[in-house]
């Protein structure tokens, strides 16, 4: 049981600095150091919320609930532990979630169930390739 949780803790952390140094990349100016910690926490939430609209499919709402299980198991397709692209499956798998959320239910269902900062959207629409509301990376809508 104790190593079922270590490896549990493990692959949380993991995934988190994992999505860290990819927001580090492709973070927006406006978005604070502060900001860039919230953001797994904030894409967790976003993952849970999805899968409980109803407004989003019954065949995507189970997405977000995958990739948050494919997140949180210590053994995935790449095992975690190997080096640099251990934990891009991770990151991969999240893209695939939200981007299936915004082509089937469409960004404003999306942006509703967010509840970062708006700097915060941005750069997980960046993260996704996928186009920011408004079209304006830098503005709230």
């Amino acid at each position: 049981m104790i190593i079922m949780v270590a490896g549990l803790a493990t692959s949380l952390i993991a995934a988190a600095a994992a999505l860290l140094i990819a927001a580090a990349v492709f973070r927006p100016r406006e978005l604070s150091a502060s900001g860039l910690l919230r953001l797994y926490p904030d894409v967790v939430r976003l993952l849970v919320s999805l899968s409980k609209d109803r407004r989003v499919g019954r065949a995507v709402r189970w997405r977000p609930l995958v990739a948050l299980a494919y997140n949180a198991q210590p053994v995935n397709v790449i095992p975690d532990f190997v080096p640099v692209i251990g934990l891009t499956d991770n990151i991969v798998v999240t893209a695939w979630a939200v981007r299936s959320a915004v082509r089937k239910s469409g960004s404003a269902v999306v942006l509703s169930n967010w509840r970062g900062s708006w700097a915060g959207f941005v750069l997980l629409c960046r993260l996704c390739r996928l186009k920011v509301p408004g079209g304006v990376d830098t503005k709230e809508p």
